[in-house]
């Protein structure tokens, strides 16, 4: 009976509480009036819906389209790397990406690292080996701040996962840009701040860092798709999806065989209990 009467009691408390904080925006609306009216900028901020019949990977069947990995990673090695890294990933990852061995050493000496003088022990350059990881484009945050407009330019290694809805985060970042209505910008007074970039999908709409892919045909595909900024940005957001979660389709893979497993593992424990139990009969009510 105490027991019950204490559980009685603190549903109640827990309604009450839940009523109470149900009010609070109407007191704080009546006491201290309507909350201001949003920031003009936020006028032209448009959710975006990624690219028009989303990722091969998508959904619970989703696999990677190993050829459009693989343009993806030719955008960032030829339009994102200058101002990004890519520091989680080895080149040697690249074997994922169905390079061949040979493909994957002639693509790590094709980048510079960082090194050791064996002779004087002074920081030098080398030829990338498959080992190591994708070098860092400025030598410090500093360096990377002063470069591109008192920004830092973030790694993009998992910024996928850092970001909600990572891989259409990525494409609408990159397909945004634009200027702003004219006559809705004179009738709020905005203006995009000098230094700074319009992207309707960027959550303030102004962006430190330039329009990455500005025309239409900007890299050079090496199997002969056309490189549209649609397509570009398509491509990199699957790559850099790869960069973050590379075993997203074996996960799901797995998850299949996993639920196959315990549909007959219920299947099996249902007919052994009716087995075991065929021959008792049931206690009368």
């Amino acid at each position: 009976m105490t027991i019950r009467l204490g559980g009685i009691i603190a549903g109640l408390a827990i309604t009450a509480v839940l009523v109470l904080w149900s009010l609070v925006p109407g007191f704080m609306n009546f006491a201290f009036g309507p909350a201001p009216e949003q920031q003009p900028s936020y006028a032209f901020y448009e959710q975006g819906a990624g690219p028009e019949g989303g990722f091969s990977f998508d959904g619970p069947l989703g696999t990677w389209d190993v050829a459009q990995l693989q343009r993806g990673y030719q955008v960032y090695k030829e339009v994102c790397a200058a101002c990004h890294s890519l520091k989680f990933v080895a080149f040697r990852n690249l074997r994922q990406l169905s390079y061949t061995e040979a493909e994957v050493d002639a693509e790590a000496k094709s980048w510079t690292v960082p090194g050791i003088d064996p002779n004087t022990g002074e920081n030098t350059t080398r030829p990338g080996n498959p080992t190591d990881h994708f070098p860092m484009p400025y030598p410090n945050a500093i360096a990377a701040a002063a470069a591109n407009n008192n920004a830092i330019p973030p790694d993009l290694s998992l910024i996928t996962k850092a970001r909600p809805d990572g891989s259409n985060y990525v494409y609408d970042l990159l397909t945004g840009y634009g200027e702003p209505d004219a006559a809705k910008a004179a009738k709020v007074g905005f203006e995009t701040p000098l230094g700074l970039y319009f992207n309707k999908h960027f959550p303030n709409v102004n962006i430190a860092m330039a329009p990455p892919l500005a025309i239409d045909g900007q890299v050079t595909y090496a199997d002969g798709t056309e490189a549209t900024i649609p397509q570009m940005a398509t491509d990199v957001a699957a790559f850099l999806t790869w960069t973050a979660e590379p075993s997203l389709v074996a996960r799901k893979q797995t998850g299949w065989f996993v639920l196959g497993f315990l549909l007959f593992a219920t299947a099996l424990a249902f007919l052994s209990y009716k087995q075991i139990w065929a021959g008792m009969k049931p206690k009368k009510k």
